[in-house]
């Protein structure tokens, strides 16, 4: 970028390097720009129910203050600040191949708006070059042109901004930011600092040159003051000293005045001890001495004691926002550790136990047997309960701050206790008895040796991938759509495989049909000759020859149109209740729903729309599609029954019950009000009526 260079150079930029917070995905990136605070995975999560940005944020400042603005480019904005631009045209990011046309669609537009005067605010926001990123890597041949055209643009964006500066007496200013970097291989997860450092340029005619480091979120801050304006409720930056050196000492202590009340307001509401930070006692500090150089300044006294006194606050009020910001982001980005420790076991040993059966379930005979009893009756499981429960008790009297888990009721604090002892000592049975049966020899070596088939090692792939994918930060926004990909690839892996056993074999069939005919026609003869009458044996054979075929092409038939009503009913679920950023302001079934009953309702009590079902809707798909998918599987020790397997379900069934606690206020208001809870009710009575009668304890939520 040869024009970005030469104004580097000349000192007419300011260029910091901005370091970004995980999780670095563009939605929460926009987020941590405009309101300056750190956002987490759960802001993912809560904004795919409401889109738009209920935060004080810097848009919301402009807007309010009559400042005019226009956007172009990627449609995250326009989701997030609805009405908030009196001109825009959001471009999709869905599809990652477009480089060249996502950018055009921007950059058309700027011929006209550089020309015209009624605006104050022009955001742009090109997506060219994340996506070649995406595609091709941060080293790939595409990206050298497409950072030559980015360059031509800004060229053309200052020259218009420099050409209208002799018309106005304030300069103009262009910030140049990345949203995230971009890792080696071409992702931005937030786990390297390739993927969380990106450049921060303010170029504009008043600046000198200066190359520091800065975090993202300090962006939010140094706008606001810049603009006149608030500076937003939550943020948590720092405003940077070297875009407001031109001012006068009395101009910069304001300023940073303005930015300490407003970082030290924010520590009282999220501290009880606040007084006790150090930070706080910093800025108090600062403001007494502050005091004091307003005194002389308005005694009128322009000596050297009044610049030395300026400088000492002013470097008290820059240490004090370093040390109340660090504090601020430690206690924005504290994460519930026991709780995640906690869950992410229980997910580990269902997975483990997963494991270790899955090779005698994905045999010919599909069946295993997990050892039920003996573990839980005994020495090993009592001391690991009491164990743990020796841990929860020290970890919840000793933690500084409340754990979610500490929160929760004894009792079920111990059952979730329990239900951990219970497993590991499930796992370390059945890993003993897997190695008591590997000493044995097999009775049938054609079945101990059989290998297992495409389908089996999909399975068993799809399975681990899916449970390690979860722990991905990005996969964050759209999780569900791994779901949709192995399902679909599993489906049609099913209908290969079935193709296969019921057509590539049918001439082996007939084979081993002609070679047994052939052989009673031999023992025909030999029976003639020895006056031996078989008329009875041949009539026998040959009706159980008729219904075995007749039994067959039936099976035939319904194995070839599972697969592809398994397909269909997962379309119809996704469209039950749209989830994922890109897909969640689409209009689905439950939204239908909701506007019938709502228009049944008179007195207006729905208090739980569809959407916020949308997350309950693609784990229950999760579930159930599994379920469908059956063999013949004996469990904990009990009699072979025809019913869903008890594979796979079993981890995605846990998985439920993580997403049921997280939940559990929001799952009561949808089940008391909606089509979606009557719905829910109804299904969770028929599974647990299914699984009695297999007498098989199934775990569902009865709300």
């Amino acid at each position: 970028m040869p024009y970005t260079t030469q104004l580097v150079e000349k000192g007419t930029c300011h260029s910091f390097i901005a370091e970004a917070k995980p999780p670095t995905v563009t939605m929460p990136r926009i987020k941590a720009l405009m309101t300056g605070s750190i956002p987490g995975f759960i802001d993912v999560i809560m904004n795919l129910n409401s889109p738009a940005l209920l935060e004080d944020n810097l848009i919301w400042q402009a807007k309010t203050a009559g400042k005019r603005i226009i956007f172009y480019g990627d449609d995250t904005w326009v989701k997030l600040f609805p009405k908030h631009f009196v001109e825009y045209d959001g471009t999709t990011s869905f599809f990652v191949s477009d480089y060249t046309e996502v950018d055009d669609n921007v950059t058309r537009h700027l011929d006209s708006v550089l020309k015209r005067e009624d605006w104050d605010i022009l955001i742009l926001h090109y997506l060219g070059l994340d996506h070649i990123g995406h595609l091709t890597g941060p080293n790939s041949p595409l990206v050298g042109p497409k950072l030559y055209e980015m360059d031509n643009i800004l060229k053309k964006i200052h020259t218009s901004l420099l050409s209208k500066e002799e018309e106005s007496s304030l300069p103009n200013l262009l910030i140049v930011c990345g949203d995230h970097g971009m890792s080696e291989t071409g992702s931005h997860g937030g786990s390297s600092e390739e993927e969380v450092h990106t450049p921060l340029l303010f170029i504009s005619s008043a600046f000198e040159k200066r190359n520091e480091l800065v975090q993202q979120t300090d962006l939010a801050a140094t706008l606001a003051i810049g603009l006149g304006l608030p500076i937003s409720r939550n943020s948590v930056g720092n405003i940077i000293l070297s875009i407001i050196e031109g001012k006068t000492m009395r101009e910069q202590l304001r300023f940073l005045h303005l930015n300490g009340f407003q970082l030290s307001r924010l520590l009282q509401e999220n501290m009880p001890t606040y007084e006790k930070d150090p930070g706080f006692e910093h800025f108090k500090i600062a403001e007494k001495s502050h005091g004091n150089w307003i005194k002389l300044y308005l005694e009128g006294n322009n000596s050297e004691v009044l610049l030395n006194l300026g400088k000492k606050v002013l470097k008290q009020y820059l240490e004090a926002l370093k040390i109340l910001s660090s504090s601020l982001s430690k206690q924005v980005t504290q994460y519930d550790m026991y709780s995640m420790m906690v869950g992410t076991v229980i997910v580990l040993e269902v997975l483990l136990l997963l494991l270790l059966c899955m090779p005698k379930a994905l045999s010919s005979r599909a069946e295993f047997e997990v050892p039920l009893s003996p573990p839980l009756f005994s020495l090993l499981f009592y001391l690991m309960c009491l164990m743990l429960c020796a841990v929860h008790v020290i970890v919840c009297t000793s933690a500084e701050s409340l754990c979610y888990f500490c929160s929760i009721s004894w009792l079920m604090a111990v059952g979730v206790m329990m239900l951990i002892s219970a497993l590991m000592c499930v796992i370390l049975s059945a890993f003993g008895k897997m190695l008591e049966n590997s000493k044995l020899p097999a009775k049938n070596p054609a079945v101990s040796n059989s290998s297992w088939s495409e389908l089996d090692i999909l399975m068993l792939a799809g399975t681990v991938g899916h449970a390690v994918s979860l722990g991905a930060s990005s996969f964050v926004e759209e999780e569900h759509q791994t779901w949709y990909f192995l399902i679909n690839t599993l489906c049609l892996a099913l209908c290969q495989e079935i193709c296969r056993h019921y057509f590539l074999v049918k001439e082996c069939d007939l084979q081993l049909s002609t070679a047994v005919k052939q052989n009673f026609e031999d023992i025909e003869e030999t029976a003639q000759c020895r006056n031996v009458a078989i008329s009875s044996c041949d009539s026998k054979l040959g009706k159980v020859t008729s219904s075995g075929e007749f039994l067959k092409g039936s099976e035939k038939w319904m194995g070839l149109a599972s697969p592809w009503i398994i397909l269909i009913c997962c379309r119809l679920l996704r469209s039950l209740n749209q989830t994922g950023v890109q897909w969640a302001h689409r209009p689905d079934f439950g939204h239908w729903l909701t506007s019938c009953l709502m228009f049944f309702n008179n007195q207006g009590q729905l208090q739980a729309p569809a959407k916020e079902a949308g997350a309950w809707g693609g784990q229950y798909q999760g579930a159930a599609l599994w379920l469908l998918l059956g063999r013949h599987v004996r469990v904990f020790g009990g009699n072979s029954a025809e019913g869903p397997s008890v594979l796979i379900p079993v981890f995605f069934l846990f998985f439920l019950l993580l997403r049921v606690a997280e939940n559990l206020e929001l799952a009561l208001s949808i089940t008391k009000s909606s089509v979606a809870g009557i719905v829910y009710r109804e299904s969770c009575n028929r599974i647990n009526v299914y699984y009695l009668k297999q007498n098989i304890q199934c775990v569902i939520p009865n709300l």
